[in-house]
């Protein structure tokens, strides 16, 4: 199956004036760790949000997102329900529409999501800023090793996809090794300077 990508009801007006920062990787180099860590950096600040994906698979130890049928997720996408969703890997992936009031209301959003949906967002955000985590093939390697999640599929074709940066124009590139803590203090600081 195809990656698949795409934004709600586009709109004439780009969205603002709040900022929404997307993270984007390949898998296994880190995105939700660093985003957790991050936030809790950021001490709760109600001016930055960090929206929980709704994915069609269970919860896991490695990301906190709300899990919803494929029968919901499709409903949910022809009802226009989702600011941005998308299809990789044989799972649907969604943001909540709230995410444009807060971003109207001046709030910063910052959201773990699949690169596929950059050039869309680019087209429909006024500040929109793109944070790459990446980590060397081999590590990227160890990490999905180690989760073992079925959902995982081929990970040979996942490390392939892995370089990346050329085609998105990241602001910020961040290689995710040695302490979780730089890579996090790196993430927070760029977050909170939109």
């Amino acid at each position: 199956m195809n990656d698949h990508a795409t934004i709600a009801h586009p709109r004439d007006e780009r969205i603002g004036p709040g900022a929404l920062v997307l993270v984007v990787g390949p898998s296994g180099a880190g995105k939700d760790t660093l985003l957790g860590v991050a936030q809790g950096m950021l001490g709760g600040s109600d001016r930055i949000v960090f929206p929980r994906r709704i994915i069609t698979r269970a919860a896991s130890a490695f990301e906190n997102n709300e899990a919803i049928s494929r029968a919901d997720f499709d409903g949910a996408v022809t009802a226009g329900h989702y600011a941005l969703w998308w299809r990789a890997h044989d799972q649907g992936y969604g943001i909540g529409r709230a995410i444009e009031q807060d971003i109207a209301a001046n709030r910063t959003v910052v959201v773990n999501t699949s690169r596929t949906i950059i050039g869309e967002a680019r087209q429909r955000y006024l500040r929109l800023a793109v944070v790459l985590i990446t980590a060397p093939a081999d590590v990227l390697a160890e990490r999905l090793a180690a989760r073992r999640r079925a959902s995982d599929g081929d990970l040979g074709g996942r490390l392939q996809r892995a370089s990346i940066a050329a085609e998105i124009k990241p602001d910020l590139v961040i290689s995710n090794v040695g302490a979780v803590e730089d890579g996090a203090r790196r993430l927070a600081d760029f977050i909170a300077e939109r």
